[in-house]
């Protein structure tokens, strides 16, 4: 059962949700939570001499607001697959978008199922993540 009050249809979209603007502090809050401390993330000195111009945002961050985007939409419950795309980095002051639509609305095996595209954009209009994910309607 999905988590909106309406029956969905193709070509639907989600209400957007927009997050930050995303802060070092953010970065490291996450590195902590997933244990991953690559330098590139936290240290401006080691970011530089590797030739970014400051620290970015470890990728799963991104995939992280997304996936609780859609899942308070349509409940995590009722989830099947997620599978996104990193293609663009996150850096510190950015604003992140997360949309999504209904791509696809179909039976399978275990019931009738919603297979949705969403997006990540940063305000520059590029987009840090790209995916879909299906989920059970019923």
């Amino acid at each position: 059962m999905t988590t909106t009050s309406t029956p969905l249809t193709i070509g639907q979209q989600a209400p957007a949700r927009t997050y930050g603007p995303l802060t070092r502090t953010d970065f490291v809050k996450y590195q902590g939570a997933s244990g991953d401390f690559h330098p590139l993330h936290h240290d401006e000195l080691f970011a530089r001499d590797t030739g970014f111009p400051t620290v970015f945002s470890v990728g799963m961050l991104q995939a992280g607001l997304l996936v609780s985007f859609v899942t308070d939409w349509l409940g995590l419950a009722n989830l099947r697959r997620f599978k996104v795309r990193f293609a663009e980095k996150v850096w510190p002051a950015d604003t992140l978008t997360c949309a999504a639509t209904v791509a696809d609305i179909y039976e399978a095996d275990d019931g009738r199922r919603i297979r949705i595209e969403m997006t990540c954009t940063r305000q520059t209009g590029e987009h840090a993540l790209v995916g879909d994910a299906e989920f059970l309607l019923d």
